[in-house]
C-alpha cells in the first residue's frame, strides 16, 4: 500500500500541476472568476489523473465502463468537497484564492485515494 499511496501521490502532484496552472491561466490571464478557473483545471487533470491511475498506481484490471463512473463519482464527491472548502476560504475569510486551494489540496486527496483504493479500482472479488 506504501508504493501504491507514493505512485497516487505523484500522480496527484502531476494533476494539481495541471490543475493549478490552468487555473491562474483561467483567472489571471482570461479573467475568469476563481472558481469556474478551478473547475477548469480540475476536468483537464480529471481525465489525465484517471488514466494514469487506472494503468499504473491501481493497475486495475476493470473496465472503463466500471471503474470510469466510479473514479467519476468519486471525483465530483471531491469536486464539491473542493469547491466548498475553497469558497470558504476566499470567500468567508478573504483568502488568497491560490493560497486556499493549495490548503484545500491537503484535504481531498486523502478521501480520494481511500475511496479509490477500496471502491473505484477494486474488483467485486477482492
Amino acid at each position: 500500500m506504501k508504493s501504491q499511496f507514493l505512485r497516487y501521490a505523484l500522480v496527484g502532484l502531476f494533476g494539481t500541476v495541471i490543475h493549478l496552472s490552468l487555473m491562474v491561466l483561467a483567472a489571471e490571464h482570461w479573467g475568469w472568476d476563481p472558481l469556474v478557473a478551478a473547475t477548469l483545471g480540475f476536468l483537464a487533470a480529471f481525465i489525465a489523473s484517471y488514466l494514469i491511475n487506472k494503468r499504473w498506481t491501481f493497475a486495475s484490471g476493470l473496465s472503463h465502463a466500471t471503474s470510469a463512473w466510479r473514479y467519476g463519482a468519486v471525483s465530483l464527491l471531491g469536486l464539491v468537497v473542493n469547491s466548498a472548502l475553497l469558497a470558504l476560504l476566499v470567500y468567508g475569510f478573504s483568502f488568497w484564492y491560490v493560497s486556499a486551494q493549495l490548503a484545500v489540496i491537503v484535504v481531498v486527496p486523502i478521501m480520494n485515494f481511500g475511496l479509490n483504493r477500496y471502491w473505484t479500482f477494486k474488483a467485486p472479488d477482492q
